[in-house]
């Protein structure tokens, strides 16, 4: 079976950002239950300080309070650096867990460094995939792989979707394939009928319908769901296709979620402001299905050099809404862009959560949608980002960390 598209796990990922950080501190809280070594006894004293059985107290004797330092045998030594060194890995790992969880959370979740984000931010590149050519059996034929790219898996009105498949060798080099059948059909929900029959694609290597270069063994089709049979279809379209290489059979298949009308549309363009110290850029929408939206858009910097991934999520009512997309500040100081800044490939969806599909697809705008103002570095906030999860977290982070502090305080001290 193939692996998931390339580009189904990115878009899933959009709304699932928040589980980060209670992840990462879920992590820390099991592992920092587990002691580094094990349980080390007290420490041992000489025999000399001890009362002989059934010994009475001197009347001049020291109260236990008050009673003189005792020093350890060697072996009570030996189990107090032990001790020690037990706190001392948990203090290690506090810190790290304190400033693992504090860099990853300075930025709010809808404005994030373009560097930690790379798989996003390319969302129009066509999804190119290299595997074995399997055949009917399963098994992998001898020598060679298959290649494939796709223009995009999420389709949504008259937008079309580009195929090519070509079977290369150990070099890289196209080699001879025939394309025996393909043809794409409805991916009905289980136990319910196909409303849609079978469509015929003609994946040809002639130059013609989708294909750039004739007799190059890279073969190409294009599909247009609302104008080749799948109009009234929202779910999902797959094109299967059955392959000869020689003496050999094989196949392979595409997957498609196509939506045929948006819950929302743009409806103008957009407005910026500098508010509390970070940039913020305004699209107008025009809501007809209120719920929770997941709009995504990228922002470059003046040299072209990808800078952030922002990201709306919540929700909105219908009519017509302003979406907002915040460029936070410290994000801005921190990396210290060139301006002035570019927001380029906006694309959006209507989450619909336990449901197949999970999502409805807005008109995606590619390219370049918005050029800002140049703003001077000192315009933005140097503050990190805070809220009452994340104060949280990092008070009880401080907690852990001042605990193992004090233990190895208390253990490097002597008797």
């Amino acid at each position: 079976m193939r692996r998931p598209p390339r580009g189904w796990r990115h878009s899933r990922g959009h709304w699932m950002w928040w589980l980060a950080p209670t992840m990462l501190v879920a992590a820390w809280i099991i592992w920092g239950s587990v002691d580094a070594a094990p349980q080390v006894a007290a420490a041992v004293v000489t025999s000399s300080a001890i009362p002989p059985e059934g010994a009475k107290a001197s009347a001049t004797s020291t109260p236990a309070a008050a009673a003189p330092a005792v020093p350890f045998s060697a072996s009570g030594i030996q189990a107090r650096q032990d001790q020690r060194a037990v706190w001392q890995q948990r203090l290690e790992r506090a810190k790290e867990a304190l400033q693992a969880y504090d860099r990853s959370t300075r930025y709010p979740f809808e404005s994030q460094p373009a560097s930690d984000h790379v798989d996003q931010m390319r969302p129009n590149d066509p999804v190119v995939e290299d595997h074995a050519l399997r055949q009917q059996d399963g098994k992998a034929a001898d020598g060679v792989r298959l290649r494939t790219t796709q223009e995009r898996i999420f389709v949504q009105g008259n937008e079309s979707v580009k195929f090519t498949v070509s079977v290369v060798d150990r070099n890289g080099m196209a080699l001879p394939l025939r394309v025996v059948r393909a043809n794409a059909h409805e991916v009905p929900a289980p136990n319910t009928a196909s409303l849609f029959p079978d469509v015929p694609m003609n994946f040809n290597d002639d130059g013609m319908a989708g294909d750039l270069v004739p007799s190059d063994k890279i073969y190409s089709a294009q599909l247009q769901p609302a104008q080749q049979g799948f109009g009234g279809l929202f779910g999902q379209i797959r094109v299967e296709l059955a392959l000869q290489y020689g003496g050999q059979q094989g196949f392979t298949y595409f997957d498609v979620m196509y939506t045929p009308e948006p819950p929302a549309t743009w409806s103008g363009g957009v407005r910026e402001a500098m508010e509390d110290g970070s940039l913020n850029l305004y699209l107008k929408a025009n809501v007809k299905e209120a719920g929770r939206y997941v709009i995504t858009g990228r922002i470059d910097d003046a040299n072209g050099k990808p800078f952030a991934l922002l990201t709306f999520n919540d929700e909105v009512a219908a009519g017509s809404q302003d979406i907002k997309l915040t460029v936070f500040g410290k994000l801005v100081r921190d990396a210290k862009p060139a301006f002035p800044l570019t927001l380029r490939d906006v694309d959006g969806f209507l989450l619909r959560p336990d449901a197949f599909p999970d999502r409805r697809l807005m008109p995606r705008i590619a390219g370049v949608v918005h050029t800002s103002k140049s703003y001077p570095l000192t315009s933005f906030s140097d503050t990190s980002w805070t809220s009452e999860e994340r104060q949280r977290y990092l008070t009880e982070l401080n907690k852990d960390l001042s605990n193992a502090q004090d233990h190895v305080d208390q253990l490097g001290k002597g008797p």
